[in-house]
């Protein structure tokens, strides 16, 4: 995720923890790499920055975001590709708040644009 986007997002969320990183690109001092699980962790109470991986696990990791939210009191913003086609965009990323930023994102050590647009959608806790 590069930082300026990231640090947009933390004025106004104030994240405490990032499930889905390693631990040189983790965004928060709380965080879970591949071999900790995020998907196995509790995120319960927690303000969620998540960038999941964009492959087939996408899905997975929005239904955790939807749930964590729904049942465990997380707020959780995610980062992932606008993509409006899938049955995980559908299934979860509508029942959220959907942000669509202008013009395409620049992943860090990339030499472009990502060929795909992104979205921002956050999964608030109920009250």
């Amino acid at each position: 995720t590069p930082q300026e986007w990231f640090n947009y997002l933390d004025l106004e969320f104030k994240f405490t923890l990032d499930p889905c990183c390693h631990h040189e690109t983790a965004k928060c001092a709380k965080h879970y790499t591949p071999e900790e699980d995020g998907l196995a962790q509790s995120w319960q109470d927690e303000r969620v920055f998540m960038n999941p991986p964009y492959g087939r696990a996408l899905g997975t990791w929005m239904k955790k975001a939807y749930e964590e939210a729904r049942d465990n009191g997380a707020l959780v913003v995610c980062f992932v590709p606008a993509r409006v086609d899938t049955e995980w965009w559908h299934r979860y990323a509508a029942k959220g708040e959907v942000r669509f930023p202008k013009g395409r994102v620049k992943f860090a050590g990339a030499d472009a644009s990502a060929p795909f647009p992104v979205a921002v959608v956050i999964f608030r806790p109920r009250l």
